[in-house]
């Protein structure tokens, strides 16, 4: 499957400075609702899609069995691999494993970035029967801001493809055909102009993320929590963490 040049692009740029592009990258909380709620054994096999700088993966490295890392941008990955047993240079459209390898599969923040049906119909497949997938995504509180909400997501990160509500994640698993389907939130408050200074947007867009904010209607404000401190924006971003089982 060809690689998408503009995502290879964008995470190219981000690489060197993407663990310290947001609060939720390094966020304790959030890492440690992300280990409970994939449920680990230490015989498990674990994949990691979209596995990045490794953040996640370095979560579960030493407390399963073993940890593959499957990406598709080098200057990435390349920071994962003391992270990871094993890495796998692919799309997450196209997993490079054979049918039910695996017993656990994570993907933070990947699937917006991907043919989203296809890539957890892969997560499905390469999934033993009773193993689990959890998908943990900035997802946006409801009808209410999601019109606002997006628009900042797509001035962040051009490469985008999709956008989430709670419940379009639990579509997608039950789509793919997992049972027992849960969705569970974490709350991550960040600093909007360190956020969205991710070395791959310029200033025009950076201020078009102000201007949202500044023009925020006060349903969006409500919701996400916003205060502008001495022009200081902070926002608190909602994650959705999907949690689907592959049926026995």
């Amino acid at each position: 499957m060809p690689v998408d040049p503009e995502v290879l692009a964008h995470f190219t740029a981000r690489a060197a400075h993407y663990d310290r592009s947001s609060a939720w990258c390094t966020d304790e909380e959030l890492g440690a609702r992300t280990v409970a709620l994939a449920d680990i054994a230490p015989q498990h096999v674990l994949l990691d899609v979209a596995c990045g700088t490794g953040l996640v993966a370095r979560r579960f490295k030493g407390r399963v069995a073993e940890v593959i890392g499957v990406d598709l941008t080098p200057a990435m990955y390349a920071q994962a691999a003391p992270h990871l047993d094993h890495f796998l240079a692919g799309p997450g459209e196209a997993l490079p494993l054979p049918d039910q390898s695996v017993d656990r599969v994570t993907c933070r923040q990947g699937v917006q970035f991907m043919d989203d049906a296809a890539a957890v119909a892969e997560m499905f497949r390469v999934l033993r029967p009773g193993g689990k997938v959890l998908l943990i995504h900035l997802c946006a509180y409801g009808e209410d801001d999601k019109a606002e909400y997006f628009e900042v997501l797509r001035l962040r990160n051009p490469a985008r493809r999709n956008f989430y509500l709670r419940g379009d994640l639990a579509s997608l698993l039950l789509g793919a055909g997992f049972t027992d389907v849960a969705v569970h939130d974490a709350i991550v408050e960040e600093d909007v102009d360190v956020w969205s200074d991710n070395k791959a947007i310029d200033e025009e867009r950076r201020e078009a993320i102000r201007a949202v904010y500044r023009g925020a209607s006060p349903a969006f404000s409500a919701l996400h929590g916003v205060r502008i401190e001495g022009g200081r924006i902070v926002d608190r971003m909602l994650f959705g963490l999907a949690v689907g089982t592959k049926p026995a």
